[in-house]
């Protein structure tokens, strides 16, 4: 077993809307990520992906907020700490945070060398803006991008070169965890493969140490990450190997995703895509049994009526079902 970067334990965090209501975005989470290691999260639109990557930065705004749980980074447990104490000691250094729709990220306005200034100066107030742009070009050259596009402003690059700024921005000072939030979701497919490729390059070069990656996509996860986690209505339904979870799935909403999409290693002549049925539970007032109950096929009344813990099987998979490993199996295959 290898170093721990990330420990994440009994994570919970909600946002409140104007009328005063809870909604209890990420509950329960717990999760860990070794060093050299990449961890899939994949799941629905709404069930709390974003939302447990702003989460896991510590760093909270209105209407996020923390709840309880602890995020243990490097050794250090940064829940709880002043918002002053994560942005200068946390974020940029421990964890960072490439966003969805990065492309829109940076401002029209100024070059990009002043980006890369103002992240370094705010951990760095010392360094030389010579070592900077010395540090710059560098990094800028191993995802690709030439030392002039740090004199050009966002809208003189491409969408590639703007993602590909975007990664090298958040990655200049090596942090020990980065969170990618679709990161490949408005290339095409080029573009992607290329900005995918480049973010491995990363973790294999150690200029970070390991890695969240958050996509729809199962199969996108399958070829780059090293384990999966499938979240469900703010809860972890399921955790294993990318082979396993593509491959393998135990969880019956991990299965129904996988049925739903096409996974070119198992090729697609004769593959009838299947739909899940309903849609996810209110989360300001979540069941009290399993949340993916009324959309599952195999569900009981003891799942609606009790809450399901996570369930550890012999070789280490992690899902969250009242069914036996052996049942799960079964009924999938006599489908």
């Amino acid at each position: 077993m290898g170093k721990v970067m990330l420990e994440v334990k009994d994570l919970k965090t909600k946002y409140v809307t104007r009328l005063r209501e809870d909604v209890y975005a990420v509950d329960g989470v717990s999760l860990k990520i070794e060093e050299g290691k990449s961890l899939g999260v994949a799941g629905e639109s709404g069930c709390g992906k974003s939302t447990l990557a702003l989460s896991l930065m510590g760093y909270y705004f209105p209407p996020l907020h923390y709840m309880s749980g602890d995020i243990i980074v490097d050794g250090k447990n940064i829940s709880g700490m002043k918002p002053d104490d994560v942005r200068k000691k946390v974020l940029g250094t421990e964890i960072a945070y490439i966003p969805q729709a990065a492309m829109n990220a940076l401002n029209p306005t100024q070059k990009i060398i002043r980006f890369i200034e103002d992240v370094i100066h705010a951990h760095e107030p010392n360094m030389s803006k010579k070592d900077i742009y010395d540090l710059a070009k560098e990094r800028f050259g191993i995802l690709g991008l030439p030392a002039e596009v740090l004199e050009k402003h966002a809208v003189e690059l491409s969408g590639g070169m703007k993602q590909r700024t975007v990664i090298a921005i958040s990655t200049i000072l090596s942090p020990k965890v980065l969170i990618a939030d679709e990161p490949s979701s408005a290339l095409d497919v080029t573009s992607q493969k290329m900005v995918i490729k480049m973010m491995r390059d990363l973790m294999e070069k150690g200029y970070i140490k390991s890695m969240i990656f958050i996509t729809h996509e199962l199969p996108l996860l399958y070829n780059v990450t090293d384990d999966i986690m499938v979240m469900y209505a703010g809860q972890i339904v399921e955790i294993g190997t990318a082979k396993e979870m593509v491959f393998d799935p135990l969880h019956p909403y991990t299965k129904g995703l996988m049925g739903s999409i096409i996974v070119p290693e198992e090729g697609v002549r004769g593959k009838k895509l299947a739909a899940i049925p309903g849609t996810p539970p209110n989360l300001k007032h979540p069941p009290k049994g399993c949340r993916f109950a009324e959309r599952c096929k195999y569900a009981t009344p003891t799942c609606r009526g009790m809450e399901i813990p996570n369930i550890e099987t012999a070789d280490g998979r992690v899902y969250r079902c009242l069914m036996s490993e052996r049942k799960i199996r079964g009924v999938y295959e006599n489908e």
